[in-house]
């Protein structure tokens, strides 16, 4: 234990300046794993406070503080069992510890010296329970009473013990350097120390005899000061009291003159009132006047009732306080404004709806005879009629949105009576002036073209009189949609800006569609208004929707007789509508939503739609033509078709803006002809198939070489290719008839040396001996070669047809290839039948001028 105690006051509180007082050894109430220390701990520096210390040992051997408690916290310590010898105990702070001390003496020691502590320092605010008074106490042992006198007894010196002030040192310094002579002798220093205190208690005796009688002034003085404060106190409540009533006075001044400030102000504050309301709230008798009789028959009596109702709508939006309208004169004043404002409405209303109705009932002139210029109906004198309404319509829709939202709808149902008659008309004098040139009524003109629409394709390439018909037929549909578009464009657009700016319409929903619209555009294939009117919830293309409801199907009728004027008709229809909606919209990027964009957009995907429909049909008709038996050769119809296609097509397009959609359509029509060219393989034809489709694809070579379209340039080479392969193929299947015996006597010596013969060997073969051999040569004289080349020229000249102008091409592939066989016996002949003395009847030389003179005389 006493290794244990030097232990803990070396290593862990003397380095704290702590001193320990008591140590027990204890575990955890139940856990007896580990073991802890519990020290009680007190400060070796005033104010001294004891605090009780938990200290866990690790496994070197080195203690350390785990916990600590200042025991002023402590409230209660639990023995347990009074009267049996008990290890465990309960220590009571915020939180209840229980522990099980190592023995009994160190549990009776530690709660002792708890005890003590708890008189000495927490004046008894500890509780014990359960513990003896004797244990408490510590009777049972008088060596520990011995031992605990000694501690208390130190305790108190250490309580007594005053630590001497710097002064006081210093003092002490002084004194001993004084007497320093005396300082080892001691009874002589303390002589000398009583000696000094008995003279200063000498010289204090004197000091305080000599000061009696100043003292006795100094309270005399005194007495003289309380009493004239005394006076100057009652003087000081005698002016209180008089102040005292001058401020009741003073009070009461400042209060009426408060009220006769509040009195002005209030009197102010009415008066402003009362102006504020008499002046706003008065509608002079003028006005009142023209409100009730409603008079809206001349343009300066409409004035006069636009200043009435901006007058009224004046004096109606005032704020005023709700108070104010429980004043009977402010409650009647409201009352007469809310009835001449009903009365009013009422009057307006009815009045611009009887001019609505008016102008929808006029009358339209009929159709008469073609003219040369077409003209739409123009509205403005409608517009004009209605423009000097435009601010009672902006009052109206201010004063009464619920009423005024039901006069668009009134002008839309009666004006699209009038527009629908206008535009019927329009449209039937447009078909007039398209066909009245044509013989018969106008059904006839219509029926006639569809009926002969399909020959008319087929026979136009070869037929002088369509030839001419087709380009006047052309520029007649082209210039009269386009003067249709023209009339129509100004007659939308105006009637959009008059409704706008009449009925107020605004045009913020609207600035996102021009730019979905405007994106569109973007896309060479899409149409810049396809959105249909359901996705359109803009004010402004309602109306016009109702207003021209039959404007998009007579522009589809229209459509319909310009598709069937022409054959080719689709295409004229696609490129003025397209080049109409773009200078439409190109031109500037901020334009306002357009309702004849959007018509002519979805018009524009109808054209589109015919366009794709005529090139599908075309493309049926060529891939399923079939050539006659008995034709003989030349330019196939399907060839001749494409070339009329595409040269009315490049001409219609040839100031358009864009093109895409006749690409598609020329790699569509392209391939078709190839596959209709290429079907002639499985024909049983009279004439040679490969002649034929070398002569077509040499003719389509040589049109896409003058075109030089762009997109067609693959195509282009394709046909440069396949009519080289079967020019190719129609030499060598004709090249083998004049030397036919010998170019199979030699196709067979190939053969033998392909399978492995031994040129030198060859001739020792039967079938291809020496002997054999002069029989085979001896058939070809070079007279006979001469006349065999001679038929040959004239059966390819009667075979190629002289549109293309091939035979003078065709006979030099024929000679050169023939030459090349030629020489290619010689070299057969010098290699396997070397030193035979054999040889062909001609040379090269003779060859060469064969095919000369041959080319010379049939010049």
């Amino acid at each position: 234990m006493a290794s244990l105690w030097s232990s803990l006051e070396k290593d862990l509180f003397n380095p704290q300046r702590k001193r320990l007082l008591e140590t027990i050894r204890v575990w955890k109430t139940g856990k007896r794993k580990k073991m802890s220390i519990l020290c009680i701990v007190v400060d070796t520096f005033r104010p001294m406070q004891p605090f009780l210390v938990k200290v866990k040992v690790d496994r070197g051997e080195q203690y350390k503080v785990a916990y600590r408690w200042p025991l002023a916290e402590l409230k209660l310590v639990d023995g347990k069992t009074p009267n049996q010898a008990s290890l465990d105990f309960d220590l009571h702070f915020e939180k209840v510890y229980k522990w099980t001390a190592s023995s009994p003496e160190e549990k009776q020691t530690f709660i002792r010296c708890l005890w003590k502590l708890n008189h000495r320092f927490l004046a008894s605010s500890v509780a014990f329970v359960n513990i003896p008074s004797c244990a408490a106490e510590g009777r049972q042992r008088p060596q520990e009473d011995r031992k605990d006198l000694a501690e208390v007894k130190s305790q108190e010196e250490l309580s007594t013990y005053q630590e001497m002030t710097p002064k006081e040192a210093a003092d002490v310094l002084k004194l001993i350097e004084e007497h320093q002579p005396l300082v080892n002798n001691s009874v002589a220093f303390a002589e000398q120390l009583s000696n000094d205190l008995h003279v200063l208690d000498e010289a204090n005796l004197r000091a305080i005899i000599s000061s009696e009688k100043q003292v006795t002034q100094l309270m005399s003085s005194i007495d003289e000061a309380l009493a004239e404060v005394a006076r100057v106190e009652e003087t000081l409540q005698v002016y209180d009291e008089l102040l005292g009533s001058v401020k009741q006075q003073m009070d009461h001044i400042h209060q009426e003159n408060s009220l006769l400030h509040r009195i002005v102000s209030n009197k102010a504050k009415l008066m402003d009132e009362i102006l504020f309301l008499t002046t706003h709230l008065n509608l002079s008798r003028e006005h009142c006047d023209a409100l009730s009789r409603a008079d809206l028959s001349s343009p300066s009596r409409v004035k006069t009732c636009i200043a009435a109702a901006e007058a009224l709508s004046g004096c109606m939006n005032i704020q005023i306080q709700p108070g104010y309208r429980k004043m009977q004169s402010v409650a009647e004043q409201l009352i007469m404004f809310e009835t001449l404002k009903q009365n009013f409405e009422n009057s307006f209303i009815s009045h611009i709806t009887d001019i609505f109705k008016l102008q929808g009932n006029a009358q339209v002139p009929a159709p008469g005879q073609p003219i040369d210029k077409l003209s739409a109906p123009s509205h403005g004198l409608h517009h004009e009629e209605l423009v000097p309404y435009t601010p009672l319509m902006a009052w109206l829709r201010n004063a009464n949105p619920v009423l005024f939202c039901d006069l668009p709808k009134v002008y839309a149902q009666n004006l699209s009576r009038l527009y629908d008659q206008e535009i019927k008309a329009f449209f039937e004098q447009a078909k007039i002036s398209l066909l009245g040139r044509r013989k018969g009524s106008l059904q006839e003109g219509l029926e006639k073209p569809v009926g002969s629409r399909q020959p008319s394709r087929w026979s136009l390439p070869g037929s002088r009189e369509g030839q001419e018909d087709t380009p006047s037929k052309g520029n007649i549909t082209k210039q009269m949609l386009e003067q249709v578009l023209r009339e129509i464009q100004p007659l939308c657009t105006v009637e959009q800006q008059f409704i706008e700016t009449f009925f107020q319409l605004s045009h913020d929903a609207a600035d996102l569609q021009v730019l979905e619209v405007r994106e569109s555009m973007a896309s060479p294939e899409d149409s810049p208004c396809t959105k249909p009117w359901s996705q359109l919830e803009e004010p402004t293309t309602q109306l016009l929707s109702k207003i021209f409801s039959c404007l998009e199907p007579e522009l589809r009728g229209f459509l319909d007789v310009c598709n069937k004027v022409h054959p080719f008709g689709c295409l004229q229809v696609l490129v003025t509508l397209s080049d109409s909606i773009f200078e439409m919209w190109g031109s500037s990027p901020a334009l306002p939503p357009s309702f004849l964009s959007t018509v002519l957009g979805n018009i524009l995907l109808l054209a589109k739609s015919n366009f794709n429909k005529c090139i599908g049909t075309l493309c049926k008709e060529i891939e399923e033509a079939k050539m006659p038996s008995k034709a003989r050769g030349g330019i196939l119809p399907s060839v001749s078709c494409f070339k009329e296609f595409v040269n009315f097509s490049e001409e219609v397009f040839r100031t358009a803006r864009r093109r895409g959609e006749l690409d598609k359509a020329h790699l569509r029509l392209a391939s078709s002809v190839f596959s209709s060219i290429n079907s002639l393989s499985s024909a049983n034809l009279k004439v040679n198939t490969d002649m034929v489709m070398m002569e077509n694809f040499h003719h389509i070579h040589r049109f896409l070489c003058q075109k030089k379209i762009q997109c067609l340039e693959s195509k282009k080479r394709e046909a440069n290719e396949r009519y080289s392969e079967h020019m190719e193929k129609y030499v060598i299947k004709y090249l083998g008839q004049p030397l036919e015996k010998l170019n199979h006597f030699f196709e067979g010596v190939k053969a033998r040396v392909a399978q492995g013969v031994k040129e030198e060997e060859v001739s020792f073969q039967l079938a291809y001996s020496k002997q054999e051999l002069r029989k085979v040569i001896e058939k070809y004289p070079g007279k006979e070669v001469r006349r065999a080349l001679e038929t040959l020229y004239r059966k390819i000249h009667k075979d190629l047809s002289p549109e293309e102008n091939l035979l003078p091409v065709v006979w030099h592939a024929m000679e050169q290839e023939f030459l090349r066989q030629y020489q290619e016996f010689e070299e057969l002949l010098q290699r396997c039948y070397a030193g035979s003395g054999i040889a062909m009847d001609f040379t090269m030389e003779d060859l060469l001028s064969y095919f000369n003179s041959i080319t010379v005389s049939n010049t």
